[in-house]
């Protein structure tokens, strides 16, 4: 099953996505069966009852909506960096044998064909292709072996980076979190339509239609399981959590030159079997 969250005409909607046709409701509908956060409280049973609502809904111009992150407040985005050996070794960092967690904040989010912002304050905003798994289950101490039966689907990231801001302290936050940076979307996959773990899934980062960034999820150090399990050794997952598994090499910072995201730039993520994540560069806007 395939979902999108959007916004048409003020009015909040979800709708499914098949062979590239939108159906779908929108709140206050008689037939709309509820977000994906009210959904993934659900589970499995929820989604197939969404899906077969939806199927009979009327067909969505994608021309006339506004793509929203597939889960607008997760209650915690956590993110997974230096988890593909080659990006490591463009890092200044050694390669570490614990996952190096870090939070992303709601307010970073943005859909779809929004604007990734680069901010007043910096020049040096950078792209991080990555897949995005969204918990289903609650659990604490979960073991590996039951891990992936915690998740409820998978999305595409774009973590968006600010350099400079990033290494002003050993610790990440600040750069990891200004607004309009972390791109998320345009469809939510449940886990029943992707290979167990997401395993496999070629991911391609393109700026400009050149290529700079070429992965794929079964390069990851800490695999789906492995992180899940990890985690939740010291935090309780909820339904709708976001994980953010990390990315491969070729981020701008690490080119000599420099390849930073600017104004006018057009910037997409692409995960075999889920899509592409479609985002254009602005400069954030200067108040009167």
């Amino acid at each position: 099953m395939r979902f999108v969250n959007f916004a048409q005409s003020g009015r909040k909607g979800l709708a499914i996505e098949k062979e590239g046709t939108l159906r779908g409701l929108l709140a206050g509908d008689a037939a709309y069966p509820g977000s994906l956060q009210d959904l993934v409280c659900g589970g499995a049973e929820a989604f197939r009852a969404a899906e077969q609502v939806l199927a009979e809904a009327p067909i969505i111009d994608s021309g006339t909506i506004q793509y929203l992150p597939p889960f607008e407040r997760p209650g915690k985005i956590v993110c997974v960096g230096l988890n593909y050996a080659d990006h490591t070794k463009e890092s200044p960092y050694e390669q570490p044998d614990y996952p190096t967690f870090f939070p992303r904040f709601a307010t970073s989010l943005i859909g779809h064909e929004a604007a990734m912002v680069r901010p007043r304050l910096s020049e040096q905003l950078d792209f991080e292709g990555e897949l995005a798994v969204v918990i289903g289950t609650l659990g604490r101490h979960i073991p590996r072996d039951q891990a992936l039966a915690h998740v409820a689907g998978y999305s595409i990231f774009n973590e968006g980076s600010i350099r400079d801001y990033q290494f002003k302290s050993p610790q990440w936050t600040v750069g990891k979190n200004f607004d309009g940076t972390g791109a998320f979307g345009p469809v939510f996959v449940t886990a029943d339509e992707l290979p167990a773990g997401a395993k496999g899934l070629g991911l391609i980062t393109r700026l400009n239609d050149q290529v700079v960034q070429q992965g794929n999820t079964s390069d990851m150090i800490f695999d789906v399981a492995q992180l899940i399990s990890i985690l939740s050794e010291a935090v309780t997952l909820e339904p709708g959590d976001v994980i953010v598994t990390g990315t491969p090499a070729g981020i701008g910072w690490a080119r000599r030159p420099p390849l930073f995201m600017k104004p006018g730039d057009l910037c997409t993520v692409e995960i075999e079997g889920i899509g592409t994540l479609s985002n254009k560069v602005e400069d954030e806007a200067v108040l009167a």
